[in-house]
């Protein structure tokens, strides 16, 4: 660990992350005349956001500062790779990917955690021991939708209350089992030729998760909890999947066998949602 990021770290240790994300998530809910549009214009430019890709791209047409972040795209900007494709689930950068060795993921260089850590649950994470992952890292600038990166019907979905640390690479690699520790949300689904799962991360100032079969998730609940699910729904590649207010991570998970993720997912490759990031097979079908 470096200086710098030792007293990154600290400093967050330091910080009210809670309050601070309390504070950022009612402002970005609401529209305060004059100061909502001016952030807006600032975070525009100082993250050099497209906004030609936007279906509204006039900033001034946003009545919040969650209402632009969560912004949709315009028709076509993000076409999807056809299949057996395995999609990019969301725009942003790869902070690791690859094989799970055992039950270990990859956090950073020289820093892992387990499956089980990450999903609350010893007997899901089983299934997916000495499969595939990818951890994908959403920047500011980034467009903060997320997509089913392969057919699945919903299989569970819970909530995991946790610490709210940064999720940039530099936290990364210098706080172990972040992923793990971090407010999340754990979907999964029968699809891919077996189950994947979909871990979308909470962290400082993301004012809340969404999916789209059970609107806001978070802010955070002291307990966890799990969706009860009282009809089966199918949920086609592509498809929205759900939302981050602010930033954060999404990390993929696939069953040994199930998926094979392309060699260009090294840490900080630039990936865009509907881009294919490997290729998924079914249970008759050999791996390539």
């Amino acid at each position: 660990m470096t200086l710098g990021q030792r007293a990154f770290l600290w400093l967050q240790h330091l910080l009210p992350k809670t309050l601070l994300t309390r504070l950022a998530g009612a402002f970005a809910r609401r529209r305060i005349p004059l100061l909502t549009p001016w952030v807006m214009q600032r975070f525009i430019q100082a993250y050099g956001v497209n906004m030609a890709e936007a279906a509204q791209p006039d900033p001034s047409a946003y009545a919040t500062f969650n209402a632009f972040f969560t912004r949709a795209l315009r028709s076509g900007a993000r076409p999807l790779a056809p299949p057996p494709a395995l999609l990019c689930p969301c725009d942003g950068a790869v902070s690791e990917a690859g094989d799970l060795d055992g039950d270990r993921l990859l956090q950073a260089k020289g820093v892992t955690y387990t499956a089980a850590e990450l999903l609350g649950d010893a007997e899901l994470a089983e299934s997916f021991r000495g499969g595939s992952f990818a951890t994908l890292y959403l920047a500011p600038r980034d467009y903060h939708r997320v997509h089913m990166p392969a057919d699945g019907i919903l299989e569970s979905m819970a909530y995991l209350p946790g610490g709210l640390f940064s999720v940039n690479p530099a936290t990364a690699a210098a706080r172990a089992g972040l992923f793990a520790r971090n407010e999340r949300v754990v979907a999964t689904f029968q699809g891919a030729g077996d189950r994947f799962a979909m871990v979308l991360v909470g962290a400082m100032i993301v004012g809340g998760i969404r999916t789209a079969w059970a609107g806001r998730v978070t802010p955070r609940s002291a307990e966890p909890w799990r969706l009860a699910l009282e009809t089966r729904r199918f949920c086609p590649r592509g498809s929205e999947m759900g939302t981050f207010e602010l930033g954060s991570t999404v990390i993929l998970l696939f069953p040994p066998g199930r998926a094979r993720l392309d060699k260009t997912l090294t840490p900080g490759h630039k990936v865009r949602m509907g881009e294919a990031i490997g290729e998924v097979f079914e249970p008759d079908e050999p791996v390539r």
